[in-house]
């Protein structure tokens, strides 16, 4: 890599095939792969809009319901309890509601998740005026921990063959006990929102209290035999066939739902959803940010390349969009702006390495805090922290990175600068061939090209010097595309061999 510091012109360059380049001087040109990748880029994009609208049209149409049929609504839930979810089931409860649903099936297989992600699961399934059933399936599925919540607060509860619920104490978002007293008051208040749950709905309120304050766990068929449970199916078939014509609790009171000759309509997680699902994992949002950074600080370096400050602005903004969506801690997002904040001074004072060092480190103490590390009360079925071998890469990689950077821009301090093709800089103290005579303006050859020039009065050449074609003369100085030059030592005309009012005529020299 070489960077030069003269003047204005600065450029990069790291070793590869395709190299790196910031240049504000002549000569300065992008990579032979540049325009390439433009057009690329830009028909992946294309192709990926035409893709999705595509499939927003194809699932618009399948979910076209028939006229004059019952409809009951399929709810798929085979996730953990987030935000994310929370918003599409009740977004998916409301569209239901508004669009005159017969019933609702939630079908439900969860590890567990956060707590005010189940609460606010829970208050959308109570206040819902169209009667929701939960159905733990397929066998061998789980309504665990924050599970047990959702199922609890539906209107009627079917379990799969070798199914379970239950386990629902509550821990901390790493998965670990929480602190006595906070754990006290925690487990009181969630053991009471359980019972509110199973009053409501007529359920064996101890048993379901058990499930927090000693995380009893129950198989569907004890499920059913404590009155947790109101039934248990094979299949969805099988659980509609059963409850046809029965009276189901909703918010409004008890329904009759027929669900005999009923239109099935599902409902998943849209793209978008699974995608916003997929950005809030935390070990995902800490690696995009962190990459993006690492693309920022390129683009900053190296002005020019575009696509790495396009995927690095792009991954931050995909990166804090997945930070969105999380039970996040302030002190890590705090940490995490401040290690982009010193990484954009890193680059703007390149080789100083303090601010690249502070911001791996930033970098490190914000992934460790960023979600599930400060004790926040959740009903978690699986860890959601970000992998703390993961932070300890990439602080590790990140440090690395800018220290060699640093490292080598101070070695490209002690080279002589990189003349781009096209620099005039380094035609001073060359000689040049006198094309036409310097009288004192005059033109000459030098490099394979022809420069207008004019002489320059010193100690070779006192004032009225004329350089004769053929002889050479040396560059002083360069302005713009004219070169300011003096004869050598020997070849230029004394002035009184010149001088006389017609010593120039018949030998006008040519102007340039």
């Amino acid at each position: 890599m070489r960077r030069a510091l003269n003047g204005s012109s600065v450029r990069i360059r790291l070793s590869g095939s395709a190299g790196l380049a910031r240049s504000a001087g002549p000569g300065a040109s992008l990579p032979s792969w540049h325009t390439p990748v433009r057009r690329f880029a830009a028909a992946l994009l294309l192709a990926s809009g035409v893709l999705l609208l595509f499939i927003s049209q194809q699932t618009a149409a399948a979910q076209e319901p028939q006229a004059g049929a019952p409809v009951i609504r399929v709810i798929d839930m085979n996730t953990t309890v987030d935000i994310v979810s929370a918003r599409y089931l009740k977004r998916s409860i409301n569209g239901a509601n508004d669009d005159g649903a017969e019933l609702i099936v939630i079908e439900l297989d969860t590890p567990g998740g956060t707590l005010d992600s189940t609460r606010d699961m829970v208050t959308s399934i109570l206040g819902s005026r169209v009667p929701v059933v939960v159905f733990v399936s397929p066998e061998g599925a789980q309504a665990a921990s924050a599970g047990t919540f959702i199922s609890a607060a539906s209107g009627l509860l079917a379990m799969a063959p070798a199914t379970n619920i239950g386990a629902a104490a509550v821990v901390d978002g790493s998965g670990a006990d929480l602190p006595e007293t906070l754990a006290s008051k925690v487990t009181q208040d969630t053991a009471a929102f359980m019972r509110s749950i199973a009053d409501e709905r007529g359920r064996n309120s101890r048993a379901l209290e058990d499930t927090v304050l000693l995380a009893a766990a129950y198989s569907a068929n004890e499920a059913v035999e404590l009155g947790i449970a109101d039934l248990i199916a094979r299949d969805l078939s099988d659980l509609l066939a059963q409850i046809d014509g029965r009276s189901i609790q909703a918010f409004e009171g008890d329904v009759t739902v027929s669900t005999a000759g009923a239109q099935i309509e599902r409902r998943e997680m849209s793209f978008v959803d699974n995608v916003i699902s997929f950005l809030a994992n935390p070990n995902v949002a800490f690696l995009l940010i962190s990459l993006g950074t690492v693309g920022l600080i390129v683009e900053l370096w190296s002005p020019g390349l575009w696509i790495p400050g396009t995927l690095g602005v792009a991954m931050l903004v995909l990166g804090w969009v997945g930070i969105g969506n999380l039970d996040f801690s302030w002190a890590g997002v705090i940490f995490l702006a401040l290690a982009i904040v010193l990484f954009v001074l890193e680059a703007e004072a390149p080789g100083v390495s303090y601010f690249g060092a502070a911001g791996a480190v930033s970098l490190v103490i914000g992934g460790v805090f960023l979600a599930g590390r400060l004790g926040d009360p959740d009903l978690r079925g699986g860890v959601q922290t970000v992998s703390l071998w993961l932070v300890s890469v990439l602080g590790a990689s990140v440090l690395g990175f800018v220290l060699w950077l640093a490292w080598q821009i101070r070695q490209s301090a002690k080279t002589k600068p990189w003349e781009g093709e096209g620099s005039t800089s380094g035609l001073v103290g060359d000689e040049a061939v006198v094309t036409s005579d310097l009288d004192p303006a005059g033109e000459v050859h030098i490099a394979g090209e022809f420069w207008s020039a004019e002489l320059v009065s010193g100690a070779f050449a006192p004032p009225g010097t004329v350089v004769a074609k053929g002889e050479r003369v040396r560059v002083v100085r360069v302005d713009g595309l004219r070169l300011f030059v003096e004869p050598l030592a020997s070849g230029a005309a004394e002035p009184d061999a010149r001088s006389g009012p017609n010593s120039g005529k018949g030998n006008a020299p040519a102007s340039v």
